[in-house]
């Protein structure tokens, strides 16, 4: 049975996407509400005092530093490997490589920065780690919208979001200067992508295969995240190496998993159809 005499208009869309996009917004604005419920927080000055302070070759808290690498290799194989694809059918849209841009390019800033950061830790290096961070997690964030909800969404807002990132980095960085230091905005940048693109991943069913790499790649983060809090906690059971190095490493091989589902991945349908809200019919 059709819904449209004429084939040109398009089909209704069912009410559960509405219902959907109202959970996002809702999750959106609850987390929102909850971050600025509570009350403005300055840096701790101890965050700078890690559990490995060892020196080696020279470098000062050298594990801290070179477990950076990761991140730059990881960086530059997506990028290079991102060029290379870009003529196969590993998108449908084309706009929705645009993210995994950013997502590598970021990761290697995040290890010129975080490295930087660890050799000199202070609230001014540490604005050099942070920005990179945010555009990370916001690309990482666009790149399932792309290709969950709307390609153009997800291009469309890859920037503007970048912006908020960066901006959420200055703001804490202006508040520390002023007296009055607020992470609520950073902090809302840092942890809000997980939660979108954990919603994303249960509600809006996927275009291509691989998605369990993904999944496995946030279960990383998640576990590094919690190695980042156990800093000085891994360092006294394991004795050579602790938290937030394994922490470096873990969030790199989640950002690896990130490229091999790109790079193994099909599409489940043929490269000429992308999802839209409304979609024509071809009855």
């Amino acid at each position: 049975m059709k819904l449209w005499k004429n084939r040109n208009r398009p089909k209704l869309v069912p009410f559960w996407p509405d219902v959907r996009f109202l959970l996002l917004l809702g999750i959106t604005l609850v987390s929102l509400g909850l971050t600025f419920a509570l009350p403005a927080m300055p840096q701790d000055r101890g965050y700078h005092s890690f559990a490995d302070r060892r020196m080696f070759a020279g470098v000062p808290h050298s594990l801290n530093v070179l477990s950076n690498l990761p991140f730059a290799i990881v960086g530059v194989v997506g990028v290079a490997g991102l060029v290379r694809r870009r003529r196969t059918p590993v998108f449908l849209d084309s706009r929705e490589s645009l993210p995994y841009f950013a997502f590598f390019a970021g990761l290697f800033l995040v290890a010129l920065g975080s490295a930087y950061y660890h050799l000199f830790p202070s609230n001014q290096s540490l604005v050099w780690d942070r920005l990179p961070i945010s555009i990370v997690l916001v690309a990482f964030a666009c790149s399932q919208l792309a290709e969950r909800v709307s390609p153009k969404a997800g291009a469309f807002l890859l920037a503007p979001l970048i912006g908020l990132g960066i901006g959420s980095v200055v703001y804490w960085k202006l508040t520390e200067l002023l007296g009055q230091g607020d992470l609520r905005p950073y902090g809302f940048i840092r942890f809000f992508p997980m939660v979108l693109v954990s919603f994303l991943i249960l509600m809006f069913p996927t275009r291509y295969t691989g998605s369990g790499r993904l999944v496995l790649a946030l279960v990383l983060f998640a576990a590094s995240s919690l190695l980042e809090a156990l800093d000085e906690a891994v360092l006294q059971v394991a004795g050579f190496v602790s938290g937030h190095t394994l922490k470096h490493l873990l969030a790199a091989l989640s950002a690896y998993l990130i490229w091999q589902m790109l790079r193994l991945r099909r599409p489940f349908r043929p490269p000429d159809r992308s999802p839209e809200l409304f979609a024509e019919s071809s009855d």
